[in-house]
């Protein structure tokens, strides 16, 4: 034990056991909701839900542990939200690509991700990209989350000479849906921990007293994850047309990891007086190699989560904060085959809520800076709109650079950028929309 204790640094981050179990279970109750969230935003495209609900608590558990284990970071890990969106909605049912092929193409993008880790050419890409760009994106991405949050839960609905038009808002379902959206905000606004796990399982277990859902049974964990685990076809992502996609999974996984790197490091005092985070690099690792763990387990790309935050608030200053959330994950599998039955309604407000609360990425972003603004607004409204996270992207990049080519500023623009613009344009030109 007192080894441990050595290998975690206890004596230097003044934490304790006691002290980093309760980090570990607070982080695991603020983003437990994604046991029920990722198997409903994955079982669109016609993916087992007993199956993915395993595979987002395998995936979960391990990436944390290795996250706490090899980088000593108090930071957990889970499928993505957001990129879980992009892989059902852009990339299987936008594209009409099996989802066995994109499973491939995470796979393919977390190997990428850990070719470039060891290579070193990350830092130099995070030096590169403009902030305001990744600033947009999140925003984008958290309007998207919310739209189909809103979709799901019928509140609004499509409309052949708007668009868009309000749901019937009369709806059992949809009713319950905006209850449940008003209790999780109201525990979210109180600052209750397990506030969208909480407005999950109240709106389910009222649709069951209701007899809106009913349980069905379903295979034993295990046995449901042999339904997507290794289904992966990596040779069918190797097409050309798939290249862009591997592109939105890696771009959006790098920048998901260093914002909640950055933002959860800054919290528990982990950063140096120089600026520099030690052990940068095993961190990158561990997330390269969970988003392979995800796509061998059967689910989208793994990323690291903000809610990490709040484990350590709690008082999660080392690895063994991000160790204990795994292990909860892992417990979690068992009882599985119960959270298939939650309906929409019920994690419908959970993606409006989180869509919400990433809103306040655009604080970021300094409007008043028009070349910056105008390619950010770009990227924020083209990824909704477009449904497209790939669209927001491409259409920010290339005003970004063309508009400080057009005022004077071409020499501010990182080589980098240059080239994915380039990269971009073409793809707009002969790749067609995404």
């Amino acid at each position: 034990m007192k080894a441990l204790e050595i290998y975690f640094e206890f004596a230097k981050l003044k934490t304790t056991w006691r002290q980093e179990a309760i980090a570990g279970l607070t982080t695991f109750l603020t983003m437990a909701y994604i046991i029920v969230v990722n198997p409903s935003i994955l079982a669109d495209p016609g993916m087992n839900p007993a199956a993915v609900t395993a595979a987002t608590c395998v995936s979960a558990g391990l990436a944390s542990i290795l996250m706490g284990a090899v980088a000593r970071y108090p930071i957990a890990m889970a499928p993505g939200m957001g990129l879980n969106a992009f892989f059902t909605y852009g990339v299987v049912n936008g594209m009409g690509i099996p989802w066995e092929t994109a499973l491939g193409a995470v796979f393919l993008s977390g190997v990428l991700f850990l070719l470039l880790t060891l290579l070193g050419v990350r830092r130099w890409i995070v030096e590169s990209i403009p902030r305001p760009l990744y600033a947009a994106t999140a925003v984008g991405i958290g309007l998207f989350i919310a739209l189909i949050g809103m979709k799901n839960a019928g509140i609004v609905t499509a409309h052949p000479a708007t668009f868009l038009s309000l749901g019937n808002l009369r709806a059992p379902l949809t009713l319950l849906s905006l209850a449940g959206l008003i209790l999780t905000a109201a525990l979210l606004i109180k600052g209750v921990r397990a506030a969208m796990l909480i407005g999950a399982a109240a709106t389910t277990f009222t649709a069951f007293a209701f007899g809106l859902t009913k349980f069905t049974g379903g295979a034993p964990p295990l046995e449901a994850l042999s339904q997507t685990a290794f289904h992966l076809n990596i040779p069918a992502a190797f097409q050309l047309g798939l290249a862009e996609i591997i592109f939105v999974f890696l771009f959006v996984d790098l920048f998901d990891n260093l914002g909640t790197l950055l933002a959860v490091a800054s919290r528990a005092g982990l950063i140096e007086a120089n600026g520099q985070i030690p052990r940068i690099e095993r961190i990158l690792a561990a997330d390269s190699v969970a988003t392979i763990i995800g796509s061998l387990a059967g689910t989208s790309t793994v990323v690291s989560y903000i809610e990490s935050a709040a484990g350590v608030a709690a008082g999660g200053r080392s690895g063994v904060t991000a160790i204990v959330t795994g292990v909860l994950f892992l417990a979690a599998l068992f009882i599985a085959p119960f959270l298939g039955a939650i309906p929409a309604a019920a994690t419908a407000p959970a993606l409006i809520l989180v869509g919400a609360l990433m809103m306040a990425h655009a604080t970021e972003i300094d409007w008043t800076d028009l070349r910056n603004a105008i390619p950010a607004f770009l990227t924020i409204i083209a990824i909704p709109m477009t449904f497209s996270i790939a669209n927001g992207l491409g259409l920010g990049f290339l005003s970004y650079t063309l508009l400080q080519l057009l005022t004077g500023r071409a020499r501010d623009v990182s080589p980098f950028v240059y080239i994915l613009s380039a990269i971009l344009l073409l793809r707009f030109l002969y790749l067609g929309s995404g």
